[in-house]
């Protein structure tokens, strides 16, 4: 009784709230861990067991066994088939994460305040994945691989409780970060930056205070807006009623104020990943030198919302996944001595959208987003072609880029967030396509228009 009025006073369902008390209770079990006596295989156990005790209070037994399913078949395929366990593992584990999205639709649920286990399916999922592939890259000669091949790759097979504490660790798996079973073994290790230095040891309870302040401060904000921008907005009457440029106001606030949601969630599990050790990711060349904590970073709340194109998105957005993509998907997608193009950006953006869930808003928004980052490399290269003697050109093409993408971004996740084929389609037609139509004319345009950059290099990283 107590948890249905707590979860009448906030507006969630009791599974939701349960799963919140869950989630943020992975910040002081993160915690005890760095305290686990008995050295690595003691704490590879405490990750396990935390992990999968976790997942039973808040999405019942049976979600254990669901995570069991992908992990056993990708550790199977490492111990008996090595040379293919990367293919394996990728095929099974999407092919069963494609099964529970059909058979729950948990899109739905989400929508209606209901939750389940396949959203914390789709991080163990990547995570079961890399870590095969890692290991069938162990195989492959060094002069072969890629920087991030050659420092991720495991030569040695994992043991059976290595790989459960990399798949469940304090319940990482809820939401996050997506983290490499190389760089989990050296920390619960105590190996590579983890080894003590006459640095010392970074204490993590500044930065992760900060991270719990800036959850409560997006978690405020989203409530307080959420209210005046439901999803049903797009339904109704009165809605189309309105003028085209309330029409796209409205779609630009119901896209940022969604956001606030999902950076609560990823500020909470960046809390729990820093405050255990793992979120460590080195030292600055200052002088101090200071500790980076950036390892567990998921979004960067500003990058995001000030972006000045959409190539920046996928560095602030959604950060380990979209590192994950250009990893395992988009590099292995680009053959050895050739340029990668727009089929491997579709094709990424299509495997995230599949990951995501099989709902046709989903797979309209990565199209869009696909076509919206071409857009913007496109007024990137005008922007990059003109003479240094213009400046105003020049800053009024980079206006461009960040105005583009503010809206592009708002329209674009609309399906996103509504899911379904009618309503994305009501919400896209009611401001007449416009952030389709756009993108499409730039990358047109961009075919035709093709300016000789004046500094090569900053074309290359863009």
């Amino acid at each position: 009784m107590e948890m249905e009025s707590t979860a009448s006073a906030i507006g969630v369902s009791v599974p939701v709230l349960r799963f919140l008390l869950c989630f943020v209770a992975t910040i002081p079990v993160s915690f005890f861990h760095r305290l686990v006596p008995g050295g690595a295989t003691a704490r590879h156990l405490y990750a396990a067991f935390t992990g999968a005790l976790l997942s039973y209070i808040s999405f019942g037994f049976s979600s254990n066994l669901h995570f069991l399913v992908p992990m056993l078949i990708s550790y199977g395929s490492m111990v008996v088939y090595r040379e293919r366990c990367g293919v394996i593992s990728f095929v099974s584990a999407m092919g069963y994460l494609i099964g529970c999205h059909v058979y729950y639709m948990s899109g739905d649920a989400w929508k209606e305040g209901g939750i389940d286990a396949t959203g914390s399916l789709m991080v163990i999922t990547l995570k079961v994945i890399s870590c095969a592939i890692n290991y069938n890259d162990g195989l492959l000669k060094e002069a072969d691989l890629r920087e991030s091949q050659k420092k991720n790759r495991v030569l040695k097979l994992p043991s059976l409780i290595e790989y459960l504490g990399y798949c469940l660790c304090c319940g990482s798996h809820f939401a996050g970060p997506v983290y490499e079973i190389k760089d989990y073994m050296d920390w619960t290790e105590r190996k590579g930056i983890w080894t003590k230095s006459e640095k010392g040891s970074p204490s993590p309870f500044g930065p992760t205070l900060k991270a719990i302040l800036q959850a409560g401060f997006c978690m405020g904000l989203y409530l307080y807006l959420s209210p005046f921008y439901p999803l049903s907005r797009f339904t109704e009457p009165i809605y189309q009623e309105w003028g085209f440029l309330k029409r796209l106001t409205v779609q630009y606030m119901s896209g940022f104020t969604a956001r606030w949601k999902y950076y609560f969630i990823w500020s909470i599990s960046e809390a729990s990943i820093i405050i255990s050790g793992f979120g460590f990711s080195g030292w600055t060349d200052s002088s101090p030198p200071k500790a980076r904590w950036d390892r567990a970073k998921n979004v960067d709340v500003l990058g995001v919302e000030f972006a000045k194109s959409s190539v920046e998105l996928p560095l602030v957005w959604n950060i380990q996944v979209s590192t994950w993509l250009r990893h395992y998907v988009y590099d292995r997608l680009v053959q050895k001595g050739k340029k990668p193009g727009f089929f491997q950006l579709l094709a990424t953006q299509t495997v995230s959208a599949v990951w995501h869930g099989l709902y046709p808003g989903y797979i309209i928004f990565f199209v869009q987003s696909a076509l919206m980052i071409a857009g913007s490399r496109a007024i990137y290269r005008w922007q990059q072609g003109v003479p240094p003697h213009m400046a105003m050109v020049k800053k009024s093409l980079m206006l461009m880029n960040f105005a583009y993408t503010l809206l592009v971004l708002n329209y674009s996740c609309i399906g996103f967030m509504v899911l379904s084929l009618q309503e994305t389609l009501a919400a896209y037609g009611s401001v007449y396509y416009i952030g389709t139509i756009i993108p499409v004319a730039l990358i047109l345009l961009g075919n035709i228009i093709k300016p000789k950059p004046t500094r090569p290099k900053a074309r290359k990283d863009q």
